[in-house]
């Protein structure tokens, strides 16, 4: 199985549970006006459920940030670029035409980062509130339509 199939398994086995309704999420730091542009798009556009997880809100509040279930499942648009990225190793994945990087972190939650977009978003997902491979798929719809191919600026 590769390291993808099984980040994929794990994320879709694992258990759910909404959180509470608000989430502390640190915004990136402030990107410049068009990348922040993209990102105010992608914030209305995101779904209002993500796998079976209501939207939460975020304090503070920002474009740049969206929740999920608590913080099960938290985005964060504008980040700047991931030295991940420049690893020809790492794993990735593609839904719906927006290519992701896949990292498994040290608390068995799951990080992924848009890679090819004007925008780099990050999706970070809880080890125990995590609950299918399906999950990026209304967030890469969103991503997609609103945020352009290409490679980020910032």
């Amino acid at each position: 199985m590769t390291a993808v199939a099984a980040v994929l398994a794990a994320v879709a086995l694992a258990a759910c549970s909404p959180g509470g309704s608000e989430t502390r999420v640190a915004p990136p730091p402030t990107p410049p006006a068009d990348i922040a542009g993209f990102c105010a798009a992608l914030h209305e556009e995101l779904p209002e459920t993500v796998a079976g997880l209501a939207r939460t809100t975020t304090e503070p509040e920002s474009g740049l940030t969206a929740a999920w279930g608590g913080s099960a499942i938290v985005l964060r648009c504008g980040i700047p670029k991931p030295p991940k990225m420049a690893d020809p190793d790492q794993e990735g994945v593609t839904v719906n035409d927006v290519a992701w990087l896949l990292e498994k972190l040290p608390d068995g939650g799951f990080r992924f980062t848009t890679g090819l977009r004007k925008a780099y978003t990050e999706v970070r997902v809880e080890k125990e509130h995590a609950t299918d491979a399906g999950m990026l798929v209304g967030l890469s719809t969103a991503i997609a339509a609103t945020v352009p191919e290409g490679i980020s600026s910032y």
